[in-house]
């Protein structure tokens, strides 16, 4: 008999952290109250907890939108809070699971600053074509000349999977 993994039955549980609970006043829920509600979360019966993204970004897209993917966006708190909410977590047997954007990426990350120019090696990062001339689609960038691919708010810059540094390995 095969015992089914964990997230075959498991109950998760989505949270954005950003309308979940405000420990700070900010009016903006952050990572420290999701970290004071686990007995909220057992009770429920979750196994598992799916934040989406708190890294750095504009938020034209809840977070979707990421900018830095190695920062905590200080409006939901720090580095510590995150190993704070895992280690609490970790002592209900809740496990954390990380929405994590790998399509895109903000227009403000520095992949695509950098990509703006036409000689950068980042610029394989996205996806580019040329305009038609007199009709430029919604995501034309006048200083590249050029439009990019996005499938979601043109703030998002799809990101080239036919290019080997950007393709899962």
């Amino acid at each position: 008999m095969t015992i089914p993994l964990w997230w075959q039955n498991g109950v998760s549980y989505q949270i954005y952290p950003k309308s979940f609970q405000d420990t700070t006043g900010s009016g903006t829920g952050d990572l420290r109250g999701v970290t004071q509600r686990p007995g909220y979360l057992q009770q429920l019966g979750v196994d598992a907890i799916w934040l989406t993204p708190f890294y750095i970004s504009p938020q034209v897209d809840n977070g979707y939108d990421v900018a830095n993917y190695t920062a905590i966006d200080p409006a939901y708190g720090t580095l510590d809070d995150f190993d704070e909410l895992v280690a609490q977590a970790k002592t209900r047997d809740i496990r954390i699971i990380l929405d994590r954007v790998f399509n895109h990426t903000s227009t403000q990350h520095a992949w695509f600053r950098e990509a703006l120019n036409k000689e950068s090696p980042y610029r394989q990062f996205y996806i580019w074509r040329d305009g038609t001339p007199d009709v430029y689609p919604n995501n034309w960038h006048n200083q590249s000349e050029q439009y990019y691919l996005h499938l979601f708010a043109p703030e998002q810059a799809d990101l080239n999977w036919e290019n080997p540094p950007c393709a899962p390995s």
